[in-house]
């Protein structure tokens, strides 16, 4: 029997080599009508949230979109700035096997960011 499908994330602070803890994240499902919000959390210490942003078994085929108000985060490190250069980063991705484990981490610094589909 193959594992329910689930989505996870964490989010790693890249300039100062820490795990982005207390960061908003949203989660949407995008459909022909607009995008509808699936959940929300904030990261925990290790930059991870609590519990999956979709639990085991509840994942479906579709696009959504993560997104990633790491703006406010930065700001909090970097008091000497008022307009963080990232602010929210958005991030469009396809689910095909509603039975696999989606991670997508984030790889952020005040200046760039990267994602990739993790394990």
């Amino acid at each position: 029997m193959s594992e329910q499908g689930f989505l996870t994330t964490h989010i790693l602070d890249t300039a100062r080599g820490v795990p982005a803890a207390g960061v908003a994240i949203e989660l949407f499902r995008l459909g022909p009508d607009g995008r509808d919000m699936v959940g929300a959390a904030v990261t925990n210490s290790d930059g991870r949230t609590d519990t999956p942003l979709i639990a085991k078994g509840e994942l479906t085929v579709g696009t959504y979109e993560l997104v990633f108000h790491i703006g406010a985060y930065f700001k909090g490190h970097a008091p000497d700035s008022d307009h963080p250069f990232i602010d929210i980063v958005p991030v469009r991705f396809g689910i095909d096997d509603a039975s696999s484990h989606y991670h997508v981490p984030l790889l952020a610094s005040p200046f760039g960011y990267s994602t990739y589909r993790g394990s």
